[in-house]
């Protein structure tokens, strides 16, 4: 199995900064791409952002120019630098990732979630 595990959330003022951390474990024969969700109470869950094997990054419209994805191939961590950080930013962040496992089909697999509060 592949498990996913999110951290870096916490409690930061409008404005500043956050680091999230998402690292896949199990047995894994490769990864199509990673990406980053985000659900705030009483919305739909929505992508944030996206990264693929190839290195191709995409982002949402109010995410873009303030969040940044990048990996680390040999740890199979995506990272998300978030800066300045809105009170609307406040979610649960989840880790997706699309795995390729025993030479089965890809599939998605999703972390538990970190939560992120965005608060003076």
């Amino acid at each position: 199995q592949v498990q996913l595990v999110e951290s870096g959330g916490g409690l930061v003022q409008p404005g500043g900064s956050l680091r999230l951390s998402c690292s896949a474990s199990g047995s894994i024969d490769s990864i199509l791409s990673m990406s980053w969700f985000r659900q705030a109470p009483g919305k739909q869950r929505e992508r944030v952002a996206s990264l693929t094997s190839g290195g191709s990054t995409s982002y949402a419209d109010s995410m873009k120019g303030r969040f940044t994805i990048s990996r680390d191939n040999a740890k199979n961590t995506v990272y998300l630098q978030m800066n300045s950080l809105k009170p609307e930013d406040t979610a649960v962040y989840y880790c997706n990732a699309y795995v390729r496992v025993g030479g089965g089909p890809w599939n998605p697999y999703w972390g538990r979630g970190t939560q992120v509060t965005v608060s003076s």
